[in-house]
């Protein structure tokens, strides 16, 4: 009886250190409305996991929405996932919402996102946030942000109401990120002054010469606003889709993926979804770590369904 105790005990001890195989999901667990604010990385995160949700039998139905309405949304059961939770930004968001989310993990680490300017604007002296406000003039006092409503709008705004910062009377623009780029662009072309919102991982990166200002831990915390992106579920979502939960818990990107993924797609030259297949199919590492103990909707094993239709392409 001893023996046999102890085989217990140690055969349990094991089962802990085994991965964890999720088995196959309801049909109620085949639509998958996925949060997606209208911001590049993440519509290049949503087509890298989009695309395998599709292969193994989900359908991924992206919802263009506002950061604050995709929380709502979490929180009423109207989106399934959101993978573009960046800490510590949104950190007023998740808690104003607690409860109204579940934290499936951590999909990006090494993120970045506070204010930037061309090069040549860091050439001629403005290396830090502090710098601004001695060139007030140059600037034509503003601060381009992206779509009101966004959480770094309001760090934004906070940076201008501080009377410490030197930016009284300073004007935030908030449009969307195209738009800001828009401006970026031009602005660059005629070697205009503009400081704007940066961050990466995102094509403006690759695409324009930036240099991220110092100073802004106070606005948009520590390291250049080092961040954090995770992945919210609804709440409930992991019990009523185990497999599903699981998969995407699993799911990692880098910075360096996601600035080559993104600068083809944002310069016009490629469609994200078609670049998101063909960059699985030729990284099978990858795949296979997101894919480990999942199965397809319908309970086969999923990497081999992976392989099978992304090789089909």
């Amino acid at each position: 009886m001893k023996h046999l105790h102890r085989a217990l005990l140690l055969a349990s001890a094991l089962s802990g250190l085994a991965p964890a195989v999720a088995h196959a999901d309801p049909a109620a667990c085949a639509n998958v409305r996925v949060g997606q604010p209208p911001w590049g990385d993440i519509a290049v995160t949503n087509a890298l996991t989009d695309t395998v949700l599709a292969v193994l039998g989900y359908t991924a139905q992206p919802q263009t929405l506002a950061v604050p309405v995709i929380y709502q949304g979490l929180k009423n059961g109207q989106v399934d996932l959101f993978q573009g939770n960046w800490m510590p930004t949104q950190s007023a968001f998740r808690a104003q919402y607690q409860g109204g989310y579940e934290v499936l993990g951590t999909n990006l680490t090494g993120a970045k996102f506070t204010l930037a300017v061309p090069d040549y604007v860091a050439a001629a002296g403005v290396h830090s946030v502090a710098d601004l406000g001695k060139f007030s003039a140059r600037f034509g006092g503003k601060i381009y942000g992206i779509e009101p409503g966004a959480p770094a709008n309001k760090n934004i705004s906070a940076l201008i109401g501080d009377s410490a910062s030197g930016l009284s009377g300073w004007q935030l623009v908030a449009s969307s990120e195209a738009g800001m780029l828009s401006q970026v662009q031009r602005a660059e072309a005629a070697h205009q002054w503009i400081v704007f919102l940066a961050w990466e991982p995102h094509p403006m990166n690759v695409r324009f010469h930036i240099t991220y200002l110092s100073g802004g831990d106070k606005y948009f915390g520590p390291d250049y606003g080092a961040a954090t992106v995770y992945t919210l579920a609804r709440p409930g979502l992991a019990a009523q889709c185990p497999n599903l939960a699981h998969f995407v818990s699993q799911v990692r990107f880098d910075v360096d993926t996601e600035n080559a993924l993104l600068a083809p797609v944002a310069g016009g030259k490629a469609e994200v979804e078609p670049e998101a297949r063909a960059y699985l199919a030729s990284h099978p590492a990858l795949l296979a770590s997101w894919l480990t103990g999942v199965t397809t909707l319908d309970g086969k094993p999923a990497l081999p369904a992976a392989e099978a239709a992304l090789k089909a392409d």
